[in-house]
């Protein structure tokens, strides 16, 4: 089994589109004002938006997506108007994370981990 989609819910598709095309998304389909699926620049890995009548009440869903270089891609996002919650910042879990939400409030993570992502000190074998 491997994970290739996740897909978040919105009440504005045409506006999330915006939004996650200045993240850096590749918008592949595009059916206004329903549903859009994005490619990831890296990987093989796609995203979708989804319209809905009610967005999902406490934290939702985190979205991670990784940057191998965090710190350019924050201050790129910045410079384009991007607001983040909190800028990269190194985990106890080993991980570098910045974290933002989109326009529909979900929670969106960029991060870079490296080999600690799937190899962690305390993998368990």
């Amino acid at each position: 089994m491997n994970l290739n989609q996740v897909t978040v819910p919105s009440k504005n598709v045409e506006i999330a589109t915006a939004f996650y095309q200045k993240l850096g998304l590749k918008l592949i389909v595009k059916a206004f004002p329903h549903y859009v699926r994005f490619e990831c620049l890296d990987g093989a890995a796609t995203f979708s938006v989804h319209l809905v009548e009610e967005l999902p009440q406490g934290d939702g869903v985190y979205v991670y997506f990784e940057c191998q270089k965090l710190d350019e891609v924050v201050e790129q996002l910045i410079a384009e108007g991007i607001e983040f919650t909190d800028l990269p910042k190194d985990q106890s879990w080993l991980w570098r994370e910045a974290r933002l939400k989109d326009p529909d409030g979900n929670q969106l993570i960029l991060y870079h981990a490296g080999d600690n992502r799937k190899n962690p000190p305390w993998r368990i074998e």
